[in-house]
């Protein structure tokens, strides 16, 4: 295993030199949770859920709010990697660390309920061989103390597991941002120190995707950018599209991979529009960024 980095950076385990012991989808598990177990509730009392931009959505539309509303009430950023790019976490309740979503009865958000939340306790691991520019995905138990699931008398495989709780859209869905996150870590030193604009871009792009889709409605992205009728649309109307889309202009902004056709006079407008910005900001007093 000398030549395989694990990044664990969105598994439940914190930075450790012990490597955890992974498993494939055939490894058989015994575990099970119901609202009659000992411990109901209780993993849902001390949270540490990592958000992917797919579990955002879901969450957004079950609760029928905005991406921004329900990053201001129930999340919190944090550093996925050094000075780098922003995660997400859900936010627990004021002044504790119960999940907001959960009552007597279980979560209040089931069906919609986090990826992380759905796979536990098994933990998902994204690995990267060295000579690969992909991921591969192992799995690791998360045994804690409190949780009664282990001695239920049920055998299960991961891959069963995974099936059970839906988790094969959701990590069908979160696989761009897992690669993309990998791909920053990765790049290091190459990429260079990212600019503010690129970080509240990625930030954007991945997680407010309601303000993301008011960019895509913007003059500026407009005059800077080609995109037929067709698509416009459906970014306009399709929240998966836009999530899409918005993992293509990352990359594009951030590691130059061109699959967005530009306009020809692209660079020019956006020269204008900074000198008109840098004027605007000279006339009021203020240093432009």
């Amino acid at each position: 295993m000398a030549d395989v980095d694990i990044n664990v950076g969105e598994s439940p385990f914190q930075a450790s030199p012990v490597t955890p012991e992974t498993f494939d989808e055939d490894h058989v598990i015994r575990f099970r949770c119901h609202k009659d177990i000992e411990c109901f509730n209780a993993c849902c009392r001390n949270i540490d859920i990592t958000l992917t931009p797919y579990d955002i959505i879901r969450l957004k539309q079950h609760l029928g709010i905005t991406s921004g509303a329900f990053l201001k009430k129930y999340t919190v950023p944090f550093e996925l990697a050094a000075n780098s790019i922003a995660g997400v976490k859900v936010r627990p309740v004021e002044g504790g660390t119960a999940c907001q979503f959960m009552t007597d009865e279980g979560c209040s958000v089931y069906e919609d309920r986090p990826t992380a939340c759905r796979y536990y306790p098994v933990g998902l691991l994204s690995m990267r061989r060295a000579d690969e520019n992909f991921d591969r995905a192992s799995y690791a138990l998360v045994r804690e103390d409190h949780c009664k699931g282990h001695l239920e008398d049920r055998e299960i495989t991961i891959g069963e597991y995974r099936k059970e709780q839906g988790l094969v859209e959701y990590d069908e869905l979160g696989r761009a941002w897992r690669q993309l996150i990998l791909k920053v870590k990765s790049a290091g030193p190459s990429i260079g120190k990212l600019s503010k604009t690129s970080l509240q871009f990625f930030f954007l792009a991945c997680y407010d995707v309601d303000r993301f889709r008011e960019f895509i409605k913007s003059s500026g992205f407009e005059q800077s950018f080609v995109i037929d009728d067709a698509t416009r649309s459906e970014l306009l109307e399709d929240d998966l599209a836009l999530l899409r889309f918005g993992d293509r202009m990352i990359r594009q902004v951030m590691f130059a991979e061109e699959t967005i056709e530009k306009t020809s006079d692209a660079y020019e407008k956006l020269v204008g529009r900074r000198t008109e910005a840098r004027k605007i900001s000279e006339e009021f007093g203020d240093e432009p960024e």
